[in-house]
């Protein structure tokens, strides 16, 4: 089937939840996700699966606790501008936040939980969702 392009400023115009994905693609077996946030997530972790997250515009930061760091201080913060991307490796725990907000785009296998596998007591400003589909 061939599709319509998407334009990701027209799909991000039409919703303003935070922390609740779009999906508005499939590859293969993987969801395009797209997302606005401001604030916090929550520290978590996807036992099974990279994360992929790319900045559309805004600025994302995204902690992790990271084994390779120091152990006294195995926490580091890496920044992401405007179309810069980063890769969470499976297994880490991780926690995005964007102080003055961002809309991003994340790749993940279809179904893939926003809080991962293990996760802290989740807040009531994030979805907990697998997403929900653009139409």
């Amino acid at each position: 089937m061939i599709r319509e392009p998407i334009n990701l400023a027209t799909v991000l115009a039409q919703f303003d939840d935070l922390w609740s994905p779009r999906i508005v693609a499939r590859v293969n077996d993987y969801d395009v996700r797209v997302a606005k946030v401001t604030g916090e997530h929550v520290w978590h972790a996807h036992a099974h699966t990279d994360e992929f997250f790319l900045v559309i515009d805004g600025e994302l930061y995204i902690a992790l606790r990271d084994e390779t760091v120091d152990a006294s201080r195995n926490e580091r913060v890496v920044v992401l501008s405007r179309g810069a991307l980063f890769v969470v490796p499976a297994g880490v725990e991780h926690r995005p936040f964007a102080p003055t907000g961002a809309s991003i785009l994340m790749l993940e296998p279809a179904g893939t939980s926003t809080v991962g596998d293990r996760h802290d007591p989740i807040p009531g400003h994030i979805d907990v969702s697998t997403g929900h589909a653009f139409t």
